[in-house]
């Protein structure tokens, strides 16, 4: 029920208009009245009215300098002025302020309560609009998901100017101002089977990602991997330290709930510029490629992961026993890195080795050998035999070519851990492609099912939400929620032209509950109303839009 204010001082007139007219039976809240815009004001502040009612010309606060403020601290407010006064000064003021309608005393109860109900449609058509406005935000969410990824790639490249970061992040719904920023890695781990694996993990990623919700000082991009890129802001260095804490705090809690979740970040380093968030993200990944090194459930700095005190705190970190097999660190990397954390875990790994020692010629010549021959391994077992080392790196008797100084050795591991995981991710789509397959079988068998989402096919198929919709969108060209639409639009648009059912029983075989927001997609869709679309098959029958 919209509620109305009245500000006036003419008591007869105020009294007249509260209670001449039927509030309630017109779908109307009375809340309040006043004899001039001071004693009005903060009334209106505690009653936050749809509509405010007012006389220009009252004591102490005459009507405009009331509605001026008014319009300050609520900006969606409806303003009818009433005037006995037809001056052209005092219209074009309330037009400048914004005001609704401008209303010549004498006025009848009636002919002010047809103006209100005509300024209550325009209000509840607004609220229409921003709520349909808002479930299409939210199921174009994944599209926007790639939009943001888009836009953070392109700022740690520095590829794109901070003006323009700026402007595109605000109509993405980012507000990057602030005085400093911290880039975080994230991600959540579970080792169970398949279907736990994704109802578990998207259980607890759910209640972190709310909590991140909750805090305007964190900005989410996800990983096309996995996981996530968290930009944490704030006007000083404490801000930030304080907002990472309460961050570890939540994931904690969150990881505790579920039996076999597991989670790790890793924390780069606070920088005073949004072009400097570059700095910030390198340090961030090293410290997150550490995983492959320490153990689990922690969340770490780069000088924390090589043993040295660093910014993230005096945490004691658990580190792993490197002398119980190198190789399988590496067969690790291979399964579950990332092509852009290949030179942070080639340097860890020669820290943990052992730093100095790789001055030695034969030391880098055993460690790339050992590298080498555990890819080609890995690539066999993937169906590949490792036939494409040879052709870009040379065979394993060149290798000694490659190893003449360290950082020529570091080079060459990361260039060939690098070609691997590229391997493996296209086998990866390749076995996937059955999976997607069974995932579109799923989406159009249910798609008339209102609750069916990314989330929920993602767990029916075993692959967490962020995979899925990576995989999804390579195999088939466009995202999730493009796709269950075009299937829902396409069945609509066979049953407008083909049968006689109503729209809103359209709406609702087409999988939308709600018959507004079907008729919202359905004319952003196809570019015309249901109503519209079904008058195509020539004389149709009436129907409501």
């Amino acid at each position: 029920m919209l509620k109305v204010f009245l500000a006036e001082d003419e008591v007869i007139i105020r009294q007249g208009i509260k209670n001449t007219i039927s509030w309630e039976k017109e779908g109307l809240e009375f809340v309040g009245d006043a004899g001039d815009g001071e004693l009005a004001y903060p009334l209106i502040l505690k009653t936050q009215p749809d509509i405010l009612i007012t006389d220009i010309r009252m004591p102490f606060m005459d009507g405009l300098e009331l509605s001026r403020l008014v319009r300050q601290k609520l900006p969606s407010i409806k303003i009818l002025i009433l005037s006995g006064y037809n001056d052209f000064e005092y219209a074009r003021q309330a037009i400048e302020i914004g005001v609704t309608d401008y209303l010549l005393k004498p006025i009848s109860s009636s002919q002010l309560l047809e103006a209100v109900k005509k300024v209550a449609g325009i209000i509840l058509e607004e609220q229409e609009q921003k709520k349909l406005l808002e479930q299409y935000q939210s199921d174009m969410e994944e599209s926007l998901n790639l939009e943001r990824v888009k836009l953070f790639g392109e700022l740690v490249d520095r590829t794109v100017t901070i003006a323009e970061a700026v402007e595109r992040g605000e109509n993405l719904g980012l507000d990057f101002s602030a005085a400093c920023y911290m880039v975080v890695v994230f991600s959540t781990f579970y080792t169970g089977d398949n279907h736990a694996y994704a109802e578990k993990r998207v259980r607890t990623d759910e209640e972190i990602r709310n909590f991140i919700n909750r805090e305007p000082g964190i900005l989410l991009f996800e990983r096309p991997v996995d996981g996530w890129f968290l930009v944490l802001k704030g006007e000083d260095q404490k801000e930030i330290e304080d907002l990472l804490e309460r961050f570890r705090a939540a994931v904690e809690e969150a990881a505790a709930k579920e039996t076999g979740i597991k989670y790790f970040g890793g924390i780069g380093e606070t920088v005073m510029r949004l072009g400097d968030l570059r700095n910030s993200y390198a340090k961030a990944s090293k410290a997150f490629a550490g995983r492959f090194f320490i153990d689990q459930n922690q969340m770490v700095t780069w000088n924390q992961v090589n043993g040295r005190s660093g910014t993230g705190g005096e945490q004691n970190l658990q580190i792993v026993d490197f002398s119980v097999n190198n190789k399988k660190l590496v067969e690790e990397f291979l399964k579950t890195g990332s092509e852009g954390e290949a030179e942070g875990f080639v340097d860890e790994y020669f820290e943990m080795v052992g730093g100095q020692n790789y001055n030695s010629l034969l030391l880098r010549q055993y460690v790339a050998m050992d590298i080498y021959f555990s890819v080609v391994q890995f690539l066999r077992g993937l169906g590949k035999e490792g036939a494409k080392l040879p052709e870009t790196f040379g065979d394993a008797n060149k290798i000694t070519q490659v190893v003449a100084g360290v950082d020529t050795t570091k080079q060459y591991i990361s260039q060939i851990l690098k070609l691997a995981v590229s391997m493996r991710d296209t086998v990866s789509l390749d076995k996937y492609s059955e999976v997607i397959e069974g995932a579109r079988k799923y989406i159009k068998e249910n798609f008339s099912d209102d609750d069916i989402s990314l989330n929920k096919v993602a767990s029916q198929v075993g692959i967490s939400p962020s995979y899925f919709s990576t995989i999804f969108r390579q195999e088939c060209g466009q995202t999730f929620i493009d796709y269950l639409t075009k299937l829902r639009i396409e069945k609509a648009c066979e049953l407008l032209m083909c049968t006689s059912y109503r729209a809103t029983e359209i709406a609702d075989m087409a999988g939308y509950k709600d018959s507004h927001y079907f008729s919202y997609i359905f004319k952003k869709t196809m570019g015309c109303s249901p109503k519209k679309y079904r008058e195509r098959r020539g004389g149709g029958m009436a129907d409501e839009s």
